[in-house]
């Protein structure tokens, strides 16, 4: 009996000393835990973040004195000097091995592209009708504009008379001025719009001019000439009637080499004038290309590489 009496008694003890030791536990994590904050209302942030802007107690901005901005604002501003001083040296370098007259890699340059006039409104659809002179009025005017560098005054005073069917070679200095062949408007003949003012277009036989894009030293032909030939491109051959071309169907070497728009001021592309007679009220989808050595005119992702597109529409 008083043995279960001691027994039961150490029992009690431990049970109490154990629930006393975990009771103090939780007293300690309580104490450990940090106090609850209340919630914050509209009124503290705004205080915070007036405070954050401007502290009147530490004369801090945004956390920083005006010493500490200072320090960074000088540390971009000379970081992004040089910068600016490193790139400006770059370019300078770089310049130093180009040359303002002539493009130092010329090794991807494509034959040259064909382009027409008249172009109105970046497309190449020319449509018009006979009777009415507001349809047509457009190309006329867009051509005498064009065509105003190539009035036979113009090219007597500043063009020199060059030998036909030979490259004007010019072998001065690279900065050199160079001169340039005469191209007269009156070689344009039935295209010039001296003798016809309206280019044929009142009478339905609309001049079309075709000149190739310039390429600085490119010799088209290398030696042969570089002819021109326009066809229907889809459809009726016949369609076309008849196709007259000035001053002929040739590009002659003469005015080539270009040597770019620094040294050759003067310069005026060579023009091919094609007079069409068409068949009317119908639209002709028309291919106009070049033919030589070296000419490239059959890529079909490229329209203007040795050849050119358009549509023309003829109307009573």
């Amino acid at each position: 009996m008083e043995m279960n009496a001691t027994s039961r008694g150490a029992e009690d003890y431990h049970g109490n000393y154990k629930l006393r030791l975990e009771n103090s536990d939780e007293e300690e994590d309580d104490k450990r835990k940090p106090p609850r904050m209340a919630k914050k209302t509209w009124g503290d942030m705004i205080k915070e973040l007036k405070i954050f802007l401007w502290n009147p107690e530490t004369r801090e901005c945004m956390g920083r004195t005006a010493h500490s901005w200072g320090l960074i604002l000088l540390f971009y501003l000379v970081f992004y000097l040089f910068l600016a001083g490193m790139f400006a040296f770059c370019m300078y370098v770089m310049l130093l091995t180009l040359s303002p007259y002539t493009p130092t890699h010329r090794d991807r340059v494509s034959p040259p592209g064909v382009m027409i006039r008249p172009y109105i409104n970046h497309g190449f659809v020319i449509s018009f009708k006979m009777s009415d002179p507001q349809t047509w009025q457009p190309y006329v005017k867009n051509l005498e504009q064009f065509l105003g560098a190539y009035n036979d005054t113009v090219q007597e005073s500043r063009n020199a008379v060059c030998t036909p069917g030979d490259y004007f070679i010019q072998d001065t200095g690279e900065s050199t001025m160079k001169r340039a062949c005469q191209f007269k408007r009156s070689m344009l003949k039935n295209c010039s719009g001296l003798e016809d003012k309206t280019f044929g277009y009142s009478k339905g036989q609309p001049c079309i001019l075709l000149k190739m894009n310039r390429i600085i030293g490119y010799r088209p032909g290398y030696g042969t000439p570089v002819t021109v030939e326009c066809k229907v491109l889809k459809g009726n051959e016949s369609d076309i009637h008849a196709t007259d071309f000035y001053p002929g169907t040739t590009f002659d070497p003469m005015y080539f080499p270009y040597y770019g728009k620094l040294t050759h001021e003067n310069y005026t592309s060579p023009l091919v004038a094609v007079q069409f007679t068409l068949r009317k009220n119908h639209s002709i989808p028309i291919e106009c290309r070049l033919n030589g050595v070296g000419i490239i005119n059959n890529v079909h992702n490229d329209r203007f590489l040795g050849r050119i597109n358009f549509v023309a529409t003829v109307d009573y």
